[in-house]
């Protein structure tokens, strides 16, 4: 079984979400219920992979052991910045040992997920350090960590929001809302993975790969399109199937084409992921430049900001050479429209509202984003034979 990836999954997904429906329809809670079918999804999705099971349950464990011990540290020690960036890194560190390990075909730590909820608890161990959460309670930890919808390809809930709705008993006609808004999602989420991102997988086979350069045109727009319905359409199902058992996973794309800059589409694409990154890496890279006076202008200290901003994500996809030229070329054009927009702010604040400029900021930012998603697919690093 796959989830969100065979009609097995959504025969018994359908099946079980009865009674989480029943649940919700007589304002009880759902979350005991929510986290047996999450265990059940986990271990049946896994089950020909025993040695994965193994991995997450010793990953789970450990993360809760460093939540739970850093909120004692910080009690005692308070915002100490050695202790702090010691929990960060063993946190961080079984997925760079499951990066790294994978590259010699034996990987450590290799079960479904383990990207997303490092996120999850690496947000926890920040937020803890800034004393905004105050406890932490382990099934509502290891749910958090482990809920199915999300567990595979996110998008990345944060625990104090994910806190809301697991200790909120919705009221009956909010609930039925929800559920009609979920099977919406999911629908629609079907119909963009299995019917678009189908048909244009296939015209990108049947007309993408003779070697002559339009078709590479063909392949990198293609791709682009093929990458956004596939994937959003798998965070559609996911977001509609947490609204069925109480939880408001976040929205994770905002139609990213009719973005009229770089940064317009990061607030489009993959918002989950690409807003964790500016919250938790961007924002404080500039505070802690900004209070040690590293640039001479904010203006440099920003695109700087960017272009490691953007690269850690890159080696996050992977420490392949097209994963990391894909970031560090978001990067530069996050730093190039800051540069711009800043540099040029009288002509832009003339002009950005009229169609003629519009349009040409559409059609930039399009073709660069399309020519990113070209770079991210290997593709273009294979034509130029670049490789390590």
């Amino acid at each position: 079984m796959q989830l969100f990836g065979d009609t097995y999954f959504f025969i018994v997904a359908g099946l079980l979400a009865v009674p989480a429906v029943v649940f919700g329809v007589k304002e009880k809670p759902i979350n005991i219920y929510g986290f047996c079918v999450t265990i059940f999804f986990i271990v049946i999705t896994m089950k020909s992979r025993p040695s994965a099971i193994v991995w997450m349950v010793v990953y789970v464990a450990l993360q809760y052991l460093l939540v739970k011990t850093y909120l004692a540290v910080c009690a005692k020690y308070g915002r100490n910045r050695g202790l702090y960036w010691l929990y960060i890194f063993l946190s961080v560190a079984p997925l760079a040992v499951f990066k790294i390990t994978g590259l010699t075909g034996h990987s450590l730590f290799g079960f479904m997920g383990i990207s997303y909820m490092t996120f999850k608890s690496v947000q926890m161990i920040i937020e803890e350090y800034d004393m905004i959460i105050k406890e932490v309670d382990p099934f509502e930890f290891v749910y958090f960590l482990l809920f199915f919808p999300c567990v595979l390809s996110g998008p990345i809930d944060r625990s104090r929001r994910f806190h809301e709705d697991f200790t909120t008993v919705h009221p009956r006609q909010e609930y039925l809302d929800m559920v009609g808004t979920g099977l919406f999602k999911i629908v629609l989420g079907a119909a963009y993975k299995f019917a678009a991102g189908s048909l244009i997988y296939q015209l990108m086979i049947w007309y993408g790969l003779k070697g002559t350069f339009t078709s590479h045109l063909i392949y990198m727009y293609c791709y682009g399109f093929y990458l956004f319905f596939d994937f959003a359409g798998y965070t559609l199902m996911a977001v509609g199937m947490s609204y069925i058992y109480g939880i408001r996973s976040p929205e994770n794309f905002n139609k990213p084409f009719l973005a009229l800059d770089m940064k317009d589409f990061w607030d489009r694409w993959h918002i989950s992921l690409s807003h964790w990154f500016r919250d938790f890496i961007f924002s404080r890279l500039m505070m802690r430049s900004i209070k040690g006076k590293w640039f001479k202008s904010k203006l440099t200290g920003a695109s700087f900001g960017l272009i490691v901003n953007m690269t850690v994500m890159g080696v996050w996809h992977g420490f392949d050479i097209y994963y990391i030229m894909y970031g560090v070329y978001h990067g530069v054009l996050l730093a190039l429209t800051e540069i711009y927009q800043k540099k040029c702010r009288k002509f832009h604040r003339a002009h950005k509202d009229e169609k003629w400029y519009i349009a040409v900021s559409w059609f930039i930012t399009f073709n660069l984003v399309m020519f990113g998603f070209f770079i991210f697919s290997g593709r273009f690093t294979k034509i130029l034979g670049i490789s390590w």
